[in-house]
């Protein structure tokens, strides 16, 4: 019973990623600059504006600006503080989650790479739901 229950989510896991429709080459343009914006705003200490691309579910864990810019300013100094950035490639994260991959130098010279979940609006804008950043060894600036 719980094989086949097990084997049935793994099958339609499986086919909500064969049928899951790719990134469109303006919807990774459209990450691409809403994150610059976001960075940009970051890097200006401009909280309003890089508050307005987080989505829905991030404004709530963080519901002010001034506790959404502490938390990135203490978790994120990469994307607060960018020596440079360059964007990779946009993808399906395993559960079908659009994503941009970022690869960053932070403030403190070592490179990682960022990737920002985008949560489609029901006005059909795109904003930011996430971030995960991890370094990458050997690649330091």
């Amino acid at each position: 019973m719980l094989r086949t229950f097990l084997v049935a989510i793994f099958c339609s896991l499986l086919s909500a990623s064969v049928w899951a429709e790719p990134i469109s080459a303006s919807e990774q343009a459209e990450f691409q600059r809403i994150i610059t914006a976001q960075i940009t705003a970051f890097k200006a200490d401009d909280g309003n504006t890089a508050y307005k691309f987080a989505a829905p579910i991030v404004q709530k864990i963080f519901p002010s600006v001034e506790t959404f810019m502490d938390m990135v300013r203490k978790g994120y100094p990469q994307v607060y503080r960018p020596q440079s950035y360059k964007f990779t490639e946009a993808l399906l994260d395993p559960v079908g989650r659009p994503t941009q991959r970022v690869t960053i130098v932070g403030p403190d010279g070592k490179t990682y790479e960022a990737l920002y979940s985008m949560e489609k609006q029901p006005d059909g804008s795109w904003l930011i739901s996430g971030c995960t950043i991890v370094q990458i060894p050997g690649l330091d600036a």
